[in-house]
């Protein structure tokens, strides 16, 4: 079975508009891969270009060369070449994203948010609303807040929004931007175990973890990033 996930001398700059158009590399050709099961944790100080490489794998941002080749079933998708509405897809059946901030509609209840993120990923409206249920009492987010938008949580209760948004799916591929930084060791230990069985289940995750402890509680492999810093760096 090939990886979920193949990156192959993946390069990406960005150009200083503000500074004469002079140029930023943040990472030069970047080869790793994820298989079914595994977790690659992404390693190194901040800058050095981690949270891009995650964006660049979701699609969010274009990388100058190489490849980034995520596996639709028995079909290889080159997201850096792939057109916006292919890398829609993806995000629809295949990739998930759990990034440091919650960004939602206002005024949409916690719940709603939850179990739309699901049947986006292709559940159905029942299974959608059951799991979404089951997920926020697993990540103690209290049912008196279900109904109410999450712009008024505190910051833990909402990025264990935001990780049950990011997982109620079923998806070969996650990619999670620091999921655990804004929460307490309980809810660490929590999501440490939902991740654990994402990984059983025979998803690939790729990560950032700032924690030591749930950096080695989850890690199959880790990726120090530094190693692929600007060559004229």
């Amino acid at each position: 079975m090939p990886p979920h996930l193949t990156l192959e001398r993946v390069s990406k700059s960005f150009t200083l508009h503000l500074h004469g158009g002079a140029m930023l590399e943040v990472v030069s050709d970047v080869s790793l891969s994820a298989g079914p099961g595994e977790c690659v944790v992404l390693g190194g100080p901040s800058g050095a270009g981690k949270s891009s490489l995650l964006k660049i794998i979701y699609g969010n941002y274009r990388c100058d060369s190489g490849r980034v080749l995520v596996q639709d079933g028995s079909e290889t998708v080159d997201v850096a070449a792939a057109e916006p509405r292919r890398i829609l897809a993806l995000r629809r059946s295949v990739m998930g994203y759990v990034s440091q901030f919650l960004r939602v509609i206002p005024r949409v209840g916690a719940l709603d948010i939850v179990a739309g993120a699901g049947r986006q990923g292709g559940l159905d409206a029942e299974t959608a609303a059951q799991r979404a249920k089951e997920l926020l009492t697993v990540l103690n987010v209290p049912e008196r807040l279900w109904g109410l938008p999450p712009a008024t949580f505190s910051g833990g209760e909402q990025q264990r929004i935001n990780i049950a948004r990011g997982l109620i799916a079923d998806r070969s591929l996650l990619l999670l931007d620091e999921p655990t930084a804004s929460l307490d060791a309980r809810n660490r230990a929590v999501v440490i175990d939902l991740i654990e069985n994402k990984k059983r289940s025979g998803t690939a995750i790729v990560g950032i973890f700032h924690d030591d402890e749930v950096r080695e509680a989850l890690a199959t492999t880790v990726v120090d990033v530094t190693q692929f810093a600007a060559k004229a760096a």
